[in-house]
């Protein structure tokens, strides 16, 4: 073997040992952190919550949007479980962000600027006149009830003007709180308006499965380019959610962050508080008046320090449960990550499977070229006709490895008899000359057909086989053979087809005999009988043994096939003319003698012609 060969051949191995390799690896796929079991966990251990995100101005609903956005992406049932987990703890966090937000808002007072003043205080007498419209109302309403019938036509028509006052002044309040809260001087408003519209989309569960990928399930698949799409597509989704779960370990840490700050002003204002009570304690001893309002002052100071500290203890809580539902979400991308990762790697095996497949069938069909090279090594046969039969097997292999490879990659199609009879239909009358060119070859390789060197006539031209290739034949014209033909020195070219479809006559061999003519003008002043006899008999002498031979040949070719046996005696063919009498003599010899034969008898009529030999009597 050559140094190429030997790489080739190494480098095919070594590729297909890394296939081996990768293949074994991803064999056996890790499975997630409980598989099935664990996607199913959450949902005992998750019970109906909801997600959560607070910032001091607005609430964060991106644990929800996250979850919900994740949900889109669940294509098994195993996925869709813990989306929907997924989602009910993010809707959880978000209700908590909600209640701690409002709880802020309602201690918290901002500075109001002087718009926010005046729409303070238009909202202050807006609640006062609608209280006053209320109660008129109301009093009314228990007159009219007690009134007799001629009041009370009066009293309903106070009542009607009433309750259109308070429809007015209710309008004024609801216009007044609409400035404030744009203002910023009522943030309990807005998150009251969020937290409404929150509740208002139902809580509503995203249609699983909506986003799917849909070449993700086809990661099972032993087909390269699907395989390859599935992995991609899994390999994608892992990515999304591995930033869902990064998104979630970053509000855990924020959560953390303020959950310890909370704790330790907690611990901070404890002693400040216990002092608080007890000197509230000391001075509701005192009975003097000025002690009585120094203990109500301190009274009032430690409610309020009791207060905060409740409120600081609620908030607290909210923070750890929130801290909760996020290490609940963080396990729940996890899980789905691991149940994806198990996905993505099955489709790398499956893609590493089936390039391993392509590289076995390569190597395949280089051993198979390698043994078809040292198959014809050393044949002894016409160079051109091995050279021909070899490609036209390894061409042969070749085809075949590509239609497997192709199979490989592609896949059977759906239709695969109907596709592979329109594509065959298509191809018979796209390349029907190349197809019959090609069936020719084999026909000319048979035991009657051609060899290099046979003298031959194809399509009326004549010539010497110098080359049968494996679509085309090639002769050396020699001209027609009535004449005394030489080699022109032109190449001509048949297709093959000319096997099937024409005819073509070979002299070379069996049947190697053939009817040749000469012609000759008796001039008006010889007797044409007497030359003619003596033409016949010169040329009945000459070709004797010949005729005798080919109806030897004739014969036990046609006695198989019940034909009336051939008679191979030359013929006289006799017309007149101007010059004189034209006689043709037909006769039978070997393709190989003709010119020969041809020149013997022209020489032996030239001697009848002119006497120099004696007539036949």
């Amino acid at each position: 073997m050559k140094l190429r060969h030997w790489i080739t051949a190494l480098v095919l191995v070594l590729l297909t040992g890394a296939a081996v390799f990768g293949w074994l690896r991803t064999r056996e796929a890790a499975a997630p952190a409980g598989s099935e079991g664990a996607a199913q966990a959450p949902g005992r251990k998750f019970l109906a919550r909801k997600a959560v995100a607070a910032q001091p101005s607005q609430v964060d609903l991106s644990p929800l949007k996250t979850a919900r956005r994740m949900a889109a992406l669940a294509g098994t049932p195993e996925e869709q479980n813990l989306a929907h987990e997924a989602e009910k703890v993010g809707d959880h966090e978000v209700d908590l962000a909600f209640f701690d937000a409002l709880r802020t808002a309602q201690e918290s007072h901002p500075a109001l600027s002087p718009d926010a003043k005046l729409n303070a205080d238009r909202k202050k007498k807006a609640e006062a006149a609608l209280k006053e419209d209320q109660e008129d109302v109301t009093r009314l309403t228990r007159k009219l009830a007690a009134a007799p019938e001629a009041q009370k036509d009066n009293l309903q028509d106070q009542i009607d003007v009433a309750k259109a006052q308070m429809e007015l002044d209710q309008d004024e309040l609801d216009d007044a709180a609409e400035d404030l809260e744009q203002a910023g001087g009522d943030p309990q408003s807005k998150i009251k308006r969020l937290q409404a519209e929150h509740e208002a989309s139902g809580h509503g569960e995203t249609q699983p499965g909506s986003a799917v990928n849909p070449h993700e399930n086809d990661y099972q698949t032993h087909t390269v380019l699907s395989v390859f799409r599935a992995w991609q597509a899994l390999r994608d989704k892992r990515a999304q959610l591995q930033e869902a779960r990064q998104e979630t370990s970053d509000r855990q840490r924020q959560l953390n962050t303020e959950h310890e700050t909370l704790t330790t002003q907690v611990e901070k204002d404890k002693e400040s508080r216990e002092g608080a009570k007890q000197q509230a304690k000391g001075f509701a001893k005192a009975n003097t008046a000025g002690s009585r309002e120094e203990s109500k002052a301190a009274a009032r100071a430690a409610l309020d320090s009791l207060k905060q500290y409740t409120s600081d203890q609620k908030n607290l809580a909210d923070l750890g449960r929130r801290l909760q539902d996020e290490q609940e979400l963080s396990d729940i991308y996890t899980n789905w990550i691991a149940l994806a990762g198990t996905r993505e790697q099955t489709a790398l095996h499956n893609l590493i499977s089936s390039l391993l497949w392509i590289l076995v069938v390569l190597l395949v069909v280089y051993l198979a070229h390698r043994f078809i090279e040292r198959m014809f090594t050393g044949v002894t046969a016409e160079n051109k006709r091995i050279d021909t039969l070899r490609a036209v097997v390894k061409f042969a292999v070749q085809a075949v490895g590509a239609v497997v490879i192709v199979f490989l990659i592609f896949g059977m199609p759906s239709q695969t008899t109907t596709i592979l009879g329109l594509a065959g239909a298509g191809l018979t009358v796209a390349m029907k000359d190349f197809i019959v060119a090609f069936f020719g070859w084999f026909v000319l390789m048979g035991r009657n057909g051609l060899r290099v060197g046979d003298w031959v006539e194809i399509n009326a031209v004549s010539g010497e086989v110098i080359e049968v290739g494996l679509l085309k034949t090639i002769l050396l014209e020699t001209g027609n053979w009535t004449d005394a033909g030489h080699p022109t020195g032109r190449r001509v070219s048949f297709v093959n087809s000319f096997a099937i479809e024409g005819h073509f006559f070979n002299f070379t061999t069996s049947g190697q005999w053939m009817w040749d003519e000469l012609q000759l003008t008796i001039p008006p002043n010889q007797d044409p009988y007497t030359i003619m006899e003596a033409v016949e008999s010169v040329v009945a002498k000459d070709t004797e043994a010949n005729a005798r031979q080919a109806e030897q040949e004739w014969q036990s070719t046609t006695s198989r096939y019940r034909v009336q046996a051939l008679s191979a005696k030359p013929a006289i063919n006799v017309r007149p003319s101007v010059e004189g009498v034209v006689v043709s003599v037909r006769y039978v010899t070997r393709a190989n003698e003709r010119h020969e034969t041809r020149k013997r008898l022209y020489a032996a009529i030239l001697e009848v012609m002119h006497g120099k030999r004696e007539t036949a009597k």
